[in-house]
């Protein structure tokens, strides 16, 4: 590989040790020579097989490189900025974000977090920051993707993540277990981290006075500087041993752990239960769905409105990366629940498609919106299209639109004003949707669609379309 002058990644460049950057669809990780004692030290010491192993962080192999003459001469000035190596890291199928997350999925992720720091400390070796979005789930399982995350162990020095690590991960997890699980999507907001003295002024009383929470989140608040030297628990500044380093961590597991999802009534849950479908109209559509996801032979497959996952499974199980997406967080946290057991790669996020995940952080680009993270070779949207007319109002061209942009097929569920479920969605509100009809539907999404099949389901008001975008 040749080095030149090349686009990084807008996402990493807060670390002078090394960026990520793209080449022929390809990921690959740059290390720079400042960070070369430590890069050398994570796979000398045996650390990076070690989690590697523990199936913790996610393998790179190192690439052979050249570097142009102009830019060498540069370096000579500068070693310090220059290429010690190129890492290709093994791919991660869809990049998500903690915010995205259910409850159990964001636990997972502080608890391997601190699974990764107990073991680097074993190895002479910590975290020197502990981001959430350096977490990225594959295969149900949270794996570690910044390799250049680790630095030397100095001892009775203090863990200079831990505040990081409260912020991403702590603080989150408490306001959705003692409050209310859609405070999650707080961390859309402040992308370095829930603030410790906003997160202390929304919880209740009872969670202030719980002892974990006091001594990770109370004490952080109250602190007028940053500075993990007059924040740790033993209140010392100095001569922090490695005997409390390994306290804290457990002190921190132990706070993870015993929080549970808080309790939110979901109308959506018990969705497959509660419908008009008989058993054999809904084996009639599982059905076809599976020989339609065949028919398309996707790499890739983003379901829309999945709620637990019954059609994603369908996807998952023949081997597809499915994203499977839903609004409702209790769905997600069921779905996500199932997945981590079966270890298929399905990746249940949340996501509200009437609006969805947005472009934030420096410049709008430094975390990038849904369909900027790629594209699906299939898109379902099953039991979707009426909540987006009629429940947000969107025009059914306008859907149609954005849905030609994000794949080439599209598998998708119209549901007439004679099902139940869209006479409970007009039952409070005045039928203003003339436009929303079977023809209206075809006529809409034909100026993005070729129509390939139509296929309407026994017993019921639905219809299946198989369509692919003419873009």
């Amino acid at each position: 590989m040749s080095i030149s002058n090349r686009e990084i990644s807008s996402s990493s460049f807060r670390d002078p040790s090394g960026s990520v950057f793209c080449e022929n669809d390809e990921v690959y990780r740059q290390v720079n020579l400042v960070y070369k004692p430590h890069y050398d030290l994570l796979i000398e010491s045996g650390l990076y097989e070690a989690l590697i192993q523990a199936d913790l962080l996610i393998a790179h192999e190192e690439i052979e490189f050249r570097i142009e003459i102009e830019q060498q001469r540069n370096l000579n000035s500068d070693t310090k900025s220059g290429v010690y190596k190129i890492c290709k890291p093994k791919k991660v199928p869809f990049i998500s974000y903690p915010y995205e997350w259910c409850f159990s999925q964001l636990k997972d992720a502080a608890l391997a977090t601190l699974e990764i720091q107990s073991i680097a400390l074993k190895h002479g070796m910590i975290l020197k920051d502990s981001s959430a979005f350096n977490i990225q789930f594959v295969n149900g399982k949270p794996l570690l993707i910044d390799t250049l995350s680790f630095e030397r162990y100095e001892p009775g020095k203090p863990w200079v993540a831990y505040r990081q690590f409260c912020q991403h991960f702590l603080a989150p997890l408490v306001l959705m277990s003692a409050v209310d699980v859609r405070l999650g999507s707080l961390s859309r907001n402040y992308i370095d981290g829930i603030p410790l003295d906003l997160a202390c002024k929304l919880l209740p009383t009872l969670a202030l006075i719980r002892p974990s929470v006091a001594i990770h989140l109370a004490i952080h608040a109250n602190a007028h500087k940053n500075t993990i030297t007059k924040l740790e628990p033993s209140g010392q500044q100095s001569g922090f041993s490695k005997d409390a380093m390994f306290g804290l961590v457990d002190s921190l597991k132990g706070a993870v752990e015993i929080l549970k999802i808080a309790k939110v009534k979901s109308d959506w849950t018990g969705y497959y239960e509660d419908n008009n479908y008989t058993e054999a109209a809904q084996i009639e559509k599982q059905s076809i769905v599976s020989r339609l996801i065949d028919f398309t032979k996707p790499d890739m497959l983003w379901d829309f409105g999945a709620n637990t996952g019954v059609f994603s499974d369908i996807a998952a199980a023949k081997g597809i990366c499915t994203v499977s997406m839903d609004f409702d967080h209790n769905c997600v946290e069921t779905n996500y629940l199932k997945s981590r057991e079966s270890g298929q790669s399905l990746l249940p996020l949340v996501m509200d498609l009437s609006q969805p995940t947005p472009a934030i952080g420096w410049a709008n680009t430094e975390r990038q919106r849904l369909d900027e993270r790629g594209k699906a070779d299939t898109i379902l949207a099953l039991a979707l299209i009426h909540h987006l007319a009629i429940a947000n109002n969107v025009p059914l061209d306008q859907i149609a639109a954005y849905f030609s942009k994000l794949g080439r097929w599209l598998i998708i569920e119209f549901i007439t004003k004679e099902d139940s479920q869209v006479k409970r969605l007009l039952s409070s509100r005045q039928d203003i949707f003339t436009g929303y009809s079977l023809a209206s539907f075809e006529e809409s999404f034909s100026q993005y669609f070729s129509i390939v099949e139509r296929m309407p389901i026994a017993g019921s008001h639905r219809t299946l379309y198989l369509l692919e975008s003419k873009a």
